[in-house]
């Protein structure tokens, strides 16, 4: 029996058997003989979703190419592969993703599965880009569906926590190679917050990361330019920049009352604006290597910046040790059942904690006040939901979970977390 864990390890399991099909022959047979099955991508879910005491999958070795149709707006692209992957290959075909996210070592299947997204006003999440699906059901055959075969199937799939079958291949939208010119600076919290309709409309992705502890921010944009225009090349972080921060997280860890002080030094020392310029493949992601625990809820837009205002207020009022900034986002609305974008568009908080430092008692203080936003969770990112809220919150859960029954009647792709969330 082999052991697992997620990528900061508070999520563990001891699977009866990890697995690596190469083709749909093997996958169907594992499938057919296990009890329970569960796939695993990058690993980058904070709840329990990957977790299994029977079969876990992981597609990275499945065979498979990607197929780009003939008026290049979309291409079938295997599940399994990482975003990494899966980006450098459309780039090579002069093709590239709408948006991304601000990591890409996860699966393609896991992304769209849990409503991974990036950032933009006018940009959905990855789910919005999944035109198609094939599936290995639980009784062992590949299914496609799209909108407008097996319409209902395609709807739950779109975003389905795994619980309809194994993704194999997807069908996703694409659009011409371009390049992305990004520019970073700090900015002061108040002028950010007056001005964020302004600076959102100013550019296609805007974020910005903001320490509790302090009043400044760190503004990033992301804007398209012509693929054509090489620019300098793309620059990732430095190492002695994220050995500075861990630096600030170790001592933290040790002295948390350092922590409202090494806030306001790390934000002094940020120092000049940055720009790249590079391929929007390599643009997009940034390094993540230093670990931590992360909770995201999902707003109604005009709530985002109250919410991160109480959010921070809460900080310093309680004076907890926080050691990661904030990260506000923007996003566009979608009518996907699951999707916590399907109410509106959507303004996206994000809190994180180092991962040698305590954290559940202060994700439950601030789950209350993200909550109280009228905020809904990111599904792979910590919550505390119920049966309960899953319905209170999703009108289409009733939907959702209809087909889920008719797909897998036995709940063969449930595991414990999603059986108690589901109330299966």
């Amino acid at each position: 029996m082999a052991g697992w864990s997620n990528w900061s390890g508070s999520v563990t399991a001891a699977p009866r058997r990890i697995a690596r099909p190469r083709d749909a022959g093997e996958l169907a047979l594992l499938v057919a003989q296990a009890a329970k099955v569960r796939v695993v991508g990058a690993g980058h879910s904070f709840m329990p979703l990957c977790e299994t005491d029977d079969l876990l999958l992981s597609l990275a070795d499945y065979e498979g190419a990607i197929a780009i149709a003939p008026d290049r707006r979309t291409v079938w692209a295997p599940a399994g592969w990482s975003l990494k992957k899966l980006t450098a290959a459309l780039w090579d075909e002069g093709l590239s993703l709408v948006n991304q996210g601000d990591i890409n070592p996860q699966s393609l299947a896991g992304a769209m599965a849990t409503g991974t997204h990036g950032t933009g006003a006018e940009l959905g999440s990855l789910s919005t880009q999944a035109r198609g699906f094939r599936l290995m059901t639980a009784a062992g055959e590949i299914v496609e569906c799209g909108p407008d075969l097996h319409p209902e199937l395609y709807q739950a799939q779109r975003l389905s926590l795994g619980l309809l079958g194994v993704a194999v291949e997807i069908r996703v939208e694409v659009v011409p190679a371009y390049q992305l010119e990004e520019r970073v600076e700090r900015r002061p919290l108040a002028e950010v917050a007056e001005r964020l309709d302004e600076l959102a409309a100013a550019t296609r992705h805007m974020e910005f990361f903001v320490f509790p502890y302090s009043d400044a921010v760190i503004f990033k944009t992301l804007h398209p330019i012509e693929a054509d225009d090489p620019g300098p090349p793309p620059k990732e972080i430095g190492e002695a920049d994220e050995a500075i921060f861990k630096l600030a997280c170790d001592l933290s860890a040790a002295l948390p009352v350092l922590t409202p002080s090494l806030q306001r030094l790390l934000m002094r020392l940020a120092g000049k604006p940055s720009r790249r310029i590079g391929p929007a493949h390599a643009i997009f992601p940034s390094e993540r290597n230093i670990r931590f625990e992360e909770m995201e809820y999902e707003l109604p837009r005009a709530a985002g910046l109250p919410t991160l205002r109480a959010a921070i207020d809460h900080i310093r009022k309680r004076r907890l040790p926080i050691t990661f900034p904030f990260e506000f986002r923007l996003a566009a609305s979608d009518d996907i059942w699951m999707s916590p974008f399907n109410a509106g568009p959507g303004a996206s908080i994000s809190f994180h904690q180092y991962a040698r430092m305590p954290w559940r008692p202060a994700f439950a203080e601030m789950e209350a006040v993200l909550r109280d936003g009228a905020g809904r969770p990111h599904w792979a990112k910590r919550h505390s939901l119920t049966p309960a809220d899953v319905h209170r919150l999703y009108p289409r859960a009733g939907d959702f979970l209809t087909v889920r029954q008719t797909w897998d009647p036995t709940g063969k792709f449930a595991n414990a977390h999603l059986t108690e969330l589901f109330d299966l």
